[in-house]
């Protein structure tokens, strides 16, 4: 009950009336302000819920799983598939497991040698506890081997699985964590190119290198991977159940690839490695629309040929302009190389290499002036693919040692990825989940993510944004997003020539959607 000052005057009724009128026009003209300068007002509801749940990581993980997620740019096709996946599918095609190694193997099978079947690990419970551990980092803290090794070694024990069957599960899973778009790293033509480029070798000699792999077949190598790519997704599609009305929701998930050149490979096949990713990327009609450096950075020829590397990558670059480039870079931490192996380069890969996005960037903070980097990588609209539960388990970089939170403040585009989510048994709702509870991040600043994820994607067409910055639609479709009607004939036009563009109106018509049901 209230109570009032017998020596102030009584509130009546039709004052009391008066009262409360004022208060709420206020508050809508509070409201209607807030609306303006910090967004909608779903939106800011849905923060402050998020918020609510912060001393509940289950419900913050549950509120994450169901929050629209656009792109996941950083993806290792086989690093993706779960261990138990892997094991299925080996025991389907008759393949063995060499027990020494605890990996898949082609047969003969031997149990008597120690090669049993791969079905035998179906049957027997330790045998297949112990191949999922060595598939993954499941309880690699007991292996005796640095969680480094750990992550690395498990990628030569997967044996062989169709591009087709690993496409239908990671899509699945995308779609279940709503991630509407992939970027998949794979080698489309398998080992082709490379054999070639350890054919022709390396002499130092770019024109006459490109030149003798082309008189080499190097053209065809990138026509098996288009190849190769079309039988994969047809497979996908297939096991998918697509255009039926039992499909998975992963149909429904956009992919686009990135071409892998190993790194670590001697010089010749990096070469060719990387002909070949750029011929396919180079082709506005192809599905591969860039070429990456993958394997340890910290590696023996991956350290020795680095600048190298980026020397190859300039003169192709230059051949092959429309190709984009996106490099793993500083995903190293102090002790794995030494000091002047830090020192360069995210700052070489995008200033020799033309990468226009890097993948991890960890060890900012250890190149040579940090902060003028920061500032260049801001200017130039490089976007970082921060891997967090990879970069915990792999380098033991986690939450404040982490320069997830600098980039933020300096400016710099981010977006968060799974890069190996099989092999570090998560998903993209954990990522998302690992932000807000080791970095602090709430629900706009996650939002702002997936909203770059997309801006960052190598998908053709313009953008849905005039300013990416800030959100700022284009004026064709500037009154339909905050309109809850269909769009206009303008914005339908601009959406219809632009896949970029569809894919983010898709996802900020998730976001409303999500936004005004998110509070269970």
């Amino acid at each position: 009950m209230l109570r009032f000052d017998s020596c102030r005057p009584r509130l009546t009724v039709a004052s009391a009336a008066l009262l409360l009128l004022l208060v709420s026009a206020l508050a809508v003209q509070a409201q209607s302000r807030a609306t303006k300068t910090t967004g909608s007002l779903p939106e800011q509801r849905t923060a402050r819920y998020f918020e609510s749940l912060r001393e509940s990581p289950p419900e913050m993980f549950a509120f994450l799983k169901r929050m629209p997620k656009g792109g996941d740019l950083h993806s290792h096709l086989s690093g993706a598939v779960y261990a138990e996946s892997y094991i299925q599918w080996a025991a389907a095609k008759g393949l063995c497991v060499n027990q020494a190694a605890l990996s898949i193997a082609q047969p003969p099978c031997d149990p008597a040698a120690g090669k049993p079947p791969a079905s035998t690990a179906l049957l027997n419970p330790v045998l297949y506890r112990q191949m999922v551990d060595a598939l993954s980092m499941r309880n690699w803290q007991y292996s005796g081997q640095s969680g480094h090794d750990r992550f690395f070694d498990t990628f030569g024990k997967f044996g062989s699985a169709s591009f087709g069957q690993m496409l239908a599960e990671v899509s699945s899973r995308a779609a279940k964590g709503r991630v509407s778009y992939l970027e998949v790293m794979l080698t489309p033509d398998g080992p082709r190119s490379s054999a070639i480029g350890m054919q022709v070798g390396w002499d130092g000699d770019f024109a006459g290198t490109l030149n003798k792999l082309k008189g080499s077949g190097i053209d065809d190598a990138a026509a098996a991977g288009v190849k190769a790519l079309q039988d994969a997704e047809a497979e996908m599609k297939s096991l998918l159940k697509c255009n039926t009305p039992q499909a998975d929701a992963g149909c429904s998930v956009t992919i686009r690839y990135v071409s892998q050149v190993s790194r670590g490979a001697p010089l010749g096949a990096v070469f060719a490695q990387m002909v070949t990713g750029f011929a396919l990327a180079n082709d506005p009609n192809s599905k591969v629309v860039a070429l990456n450096l993958v394997q340890p950075e910290d590696s023996l020829l991956s350290m020795q040929n680095f600048s190298l590397q980026m020397e190859m990558l300039s003169f192709l670059k230059s051949r092959y302009p429309k190709a984009h480039i996106t490099l793993h870079a500083g995903e190293l931490a102090p002790g794995l190389v030494p000091p002047e192996g830090l020192s360069f380069h995210i700052r070489d890969s995008v200033m020799k290499g033309h990468a226009e996005r890097i993948g991890h960037g960890v060890d900012i903070m250890n190149e040579d002036d940090p902060y003028d980097l920061l500032k260049e990588l801001a200017r130039r609209n490089v976007m970082i693919e921060i891997c967090l539960t990879s970069n915990d388990a792999i380098l033991g970089i986690r939450k404040e040692h982490h320069p997830l939170s600098i980039y933020l403040e300096h400016g710099v585009p981010v977006a968060l990825a799974t890069d190996d989510e099989g092999v570090a048994r998560s998903e993209i709702s954990r990522e998302y989940l690992k932000a807000a509870e080791d970095h602090g991040l709430g629900y706009i600043q996650l939002k702002t993510m997936a909203r770059t994820s997309l801006q960052h994607a190598f998908v053709q067409g313009e953008s849905l944004w005039a300013d990416a910055r800030k959100f700022i639609p284009v004026s064709q479709c500037s009154r339909d997003l905050t309109m809850t009607r269909e769009a206009s004939n303008s914005c339908k036009q601009y959406l219809a020539a632009s896949e970029k563009a569809r894919l983010q109106w898709k996802l900020e018509v998730e976001f409303k959607s999500f936004e005004n049901g998110a509070e269970p």
